[in-house]
C-alpha cells in the first residue's frame, strides 16, 4: 500500500511545471506593503502606505516616516502589514524607531512571513541591485477599489546598479539607479543574491531633464538599528555568485582535488614502484652472493676432495688399506657433495612478489555509520541565506541519521532525504555520499503555491523516524523522487561540507538533520 501511494504521489508530481529558481522572487516573498489608516469617530479620515520587508518571521523593516503618523497620532492612526502571498493582512504594532536613520521595526503576531537576509559584505560600484516594493504609480494605475491597498500582491521589481555610498546628515546612503517612487519607502535594496543591501528612503527630483536617483540606507546603517533594538536577524558576507559560477567553481575545486588526489597516488605509486626496485636490487645482490658462495663452497670440497682421493691412492699404493678407504671415501664423499652444491646453485635472478590485496566484490553500496563532524567549503558553495557553522552528523545503521531522519539511497548513490517544513516556505534537500565524506545542503526558496504542492505530495508518506521496514524505505524513496520532481531545476542556496570523523563530544548539539 505504502509504495502504491508513493508511485501516485509520484505520477502526480510529474505533471506539475518545475520553475527555475530565481532569488529576487524568493526575496518577493519577504516583501510587505505597511499601511497607515487615520480613524476619527469610527471613520477613515486618513490613508497612507510604504514597503517594508520582514527580518524575521514576525519583524518587519520600514521607514520612519512610513509610520510618523502613528507616532503621532497612537490613538488615532493603526498599523497594519500586506505580505506579498497569502489572503490576510494584519495588524502591526511598533516596536523601535530611529528617525534619523528614518528606520522602523514593526510586529505582527497573528502571522509568520519568510525572513529576508541581511548583505554585509562589500557592494561594488555597477554592481546589479533590485528596488522591491509597491511604487505609488503603479498603484494608481492598477488599483481600482481601496481594497486593492490592503489585498497581498506581489511586489513590484526594478532593476539598476549601485551608483556610489555617500553620507547624507550623517547616514550612509547608498545611491542607485533602480527606479522607485513614492511608495517604494521602507522597501529593500537587494543585491542579485536576493539579500538585502539597503533600505529604500528618497528619490531626487528629475527637474530640467535631470536623471533620477534613488537614495537606500546602506546595510550598515540598518544593522546598527537592529542592534540598538536587540533585533536579531540572519547575515551573509559572502560575494554573490549566480549558480552558473558556483557550478564551475565547484567543478573547477573538484577538478583540482582530482588532480592531487591522481598526483598523490602517483607519488605514492611511484615510490612503491622505487621501493619495489630497491627491494629487487637488493634481493638479486643477495642471490648473486648466495650463488657465488654456493659456488665456491662447491670449488672448496672439490678440491679437497680431490686432495683426499690423491691421498687415498697414496695410501693405496703403499698397501695401507685402511687409510687408503678412508682417504678415498671422504674424497669422493666431498667431490659428490661438491657436485651437489654446484647443481643446486641458487639463480642469479630473484622475484619480489607484488603487494597487491584481492579485488573487492561489487555489494550493495552501504551508507558510512558514525560520528561526523562536517565544515563548510565555501570554494564550492553557493551561499545566498545561511549561516555556515559546522555541521555534527552522527550516522547510524541503514541512513538513520542523527537518531531520528531516514535518509535513502538515490539514483546518484548519495543517501538524501528532502525536508518540506510545515512553518517555513523552504524545501531542503541534504544529502551525503557513501563514504561520508562529502554533505550537502541545497535549499529552494518557493512560493506559496509550489510549497503547498510540496506539502501535500509529503503528506502522502508519514515517516517520522528511522526505520529498516522494506515497504517504508522503498516508499520514502518514491516520495522523495516525487518531491524533488516537483521541484525548480537548480536551488537558491548550495552548502557545500567536508566532513571528518568526530570524537562524541562534538556530536551533543547535533541538528535533526
Amino acid at each position: 500500500m505504502t509504495r502504491l501511494l508513493a508511485l501516485l504521489l509520484a505520477l502526480f508530481a510529474l505533471t506539475l511545471p518545475a520553475r527555475a529558481a530565481d532569488d529576487i522572487s524568493a526575496a518577493s516573498r519577504s516583501v510587505v506593503r505597511v499601511v497607515t489608516v487615520a480613524m476619527v469617530d469610527g471613520e477613515v479620515v486618513g490613508f497612507g502606505h510604504g514597503s517594508g520587508i520582514a527580518i524575521s518571521p514576525t519583524r518587519i523593516v520600514t521607514n520612519a516616516h512610513v509610520v510618523e503618523s502613528a507616532v503621532q497620532y497612537p490613538n488615532n492612526v493603526a498599523l497594519g502589514v500586506v505580505p506579498s502571498e497569502g489572503q490576510k493582512s494584519f495588524a502591526a504594532k511598533l516596536i523601535a524607531i530611529d528617525k534619523a536613520r528614518d528606520l522602523a521595526l514593526l510586529e505582527i503576531t497573528e502571522a509568520r512571513l519568510p525572513a529576508a537576509a541581511v548583505y554585509t559584505g562589500p557592494l561594488e560600484s555597477g554592481a546589479d541591485v533590485v528596488a522591491l516594493g509597491y511604487p505609488g504609480n503603479v498603484d494608481l494605475a492598477t488599483a481600482r477599489s481601496a481594497n486593492d491597498y490592503i489585498t497581498p500582491r506581489t511586489p513590484t521589481r526594478s532593476e539598476g546598479n549601485l551608483s556610489n555610498t555617500q553620507s547624507v546628515d550623517g547616514v550612509a546612503m547608498q545611491i542607485h539607479t533602480a527606479k522607485i517612487s513614492r511608495g517604494n519607502s521602507g522597501g529593500p535594496l537587494i543585491d542579485a543574491c536576493g539579500r538585502i543591501a539597503g533600505i529604500n528612503t528618497a528619490i531626487t527630483r528629475a527637474d530640467d531633464g535631470d536623471s533620477p536617483f534613488a537614495f537606500a540606507i546602506s546595510a550598515r546603517e540598518l544593522t546598527r538599528f537592529l542592534a540598538d533594538a536587540n533585533q536579531q536577524y540572519a547575515s551573509v558576507g559572502t560575494p554573490c555568485l549566480s549558480l552558473a559560477e558556483a557550478d564551475a567553481r565547484d567543478r573547477a575545486a573538484m577538478d583540482a582535488e582530482a588532480r592531487a588526489s591522481a598526483e598523490a597516488n602517483a607519488a605514492k605509486n611511484a615510490a612503491a614502484e622505487l621501493d619495489r626496485d630497491l627491494k629487487q636490487a637488493r634481493a638479486e645482490e643477495e642471490a648473486l652472493a648466495a650463488r657465488e658462495n654456493r659456488i665456491a663452497l662447491a670449488g672448496v670440497f672439490f678440491v679437497i676432495g680431490a686432495l683426499a682421493a690423491g691421498a687415498g691412492l697414496l695410501f693405496y699404493s703403499q698397501q695401507n688399506m685402511r687409510n687408503a678407504k678412508i682417504a678415498g671415501g671422504a674424497g669422493a664423499a666431498l667431490m659428490i657433495g661438491a657436485a651437489v652444491l654446484f647443481v643446486t646453485r641458487p639463480d642469479a635472478r630473484a622475484e619480489i612478489a607484488a603487494d597487491s590485496a584481492p579485488a573487492p566484490t561489487a555489494a550493495e553500496p552501504k551508507l558510512a555509520a558514525g560520528n561526523l563532524l562536517c565544515t563548510i567549503r565555501p570554494d564550492r558553495s553557493r551561499i545566498t541565506v545561511s549561516a555556515t557553522t559546522d555541521v555534527p552528523i552522527s550516522i547510524g545503521k541503514d541512513g538513520c541519521v542523527n537518531g531520528r531522519t531516514q535518509y535513502t539511497r538515490g539514483a546518484d548513490d548519495r543517501w538524501q532525504r528532502i525536508l518540506v517544513p510545515n512553518d517555513e516556505p523552504t524545501v531542503t534537500v541534504a544529502s551525503i555520499d557513501a563514504a561520508g565524506r562529502d554533505y550537502r545542503v541545497e535549499r529552494y526558496l518557493l512560493d506559496a503555491e509550489t510549497m503547498t504542492k510540496a506539502r501535500e505530495t509529503r503528506a502522502g508518506v508519514v515517516l517520522k523516524s528511522c526505520t529498516a521496514n522494506p515497504d517504508e524505505l522503498a516508499g520514502l524513496a518514491a516520495q522523495q523522487d516525487a518531491i524533488r520532481s516537483a521541484l525548480p531545476a537548480s536551488p537558491n542556496e548550495r552548502l557545500v561540507y567536508r566532513c571528518q570523523p568526530a570524537s562524541g563530544a562534538a556530536m551533543k548539539n547535533a541538528p535533526g538533520g
